[in-house]
């Protein structure tokens, strides 16, 4: 089984090209919602991200595991490659 990964972005937003370039190396695929300018979709992604409003918003099999920095983190950590099997 495939991890099911999700992640919110804003097209500008130079954190948001760098996890999804983290992603994409890693040859993961996965969900993009391209938030630009949506007030409700922002509004909505912050419930799922415990309130967290900054982009990238990042999900893997529905738990939030938070934005960019966090990811790399992860990955540094050698967890990433654990979560996305």
């Amino acid at each position: 089984m495939t991890s099911r990964v999700e992640i919110y972005t804003w097209s500008s937003c130079p954190f948001c090209i760098r996890a999804k370039n983290l992603l994409k190396r890693k040859g993961v695929d996965f969900i993009e919602y391209g938030i630009d300018g949506d007030e409700e979709a922002r509004n909505a992604m912050a419930i799922r991200a415990n309130g967290r409003r900054s982009l990238p918003q990042i999900f893997i099999n529905d738990v939030h595991v938070g934005g960019c920095d966090d990811i790399y983190a992860l990955d540094a950590q050698g967890k990433l490659d654990m979560m996305l099997v």
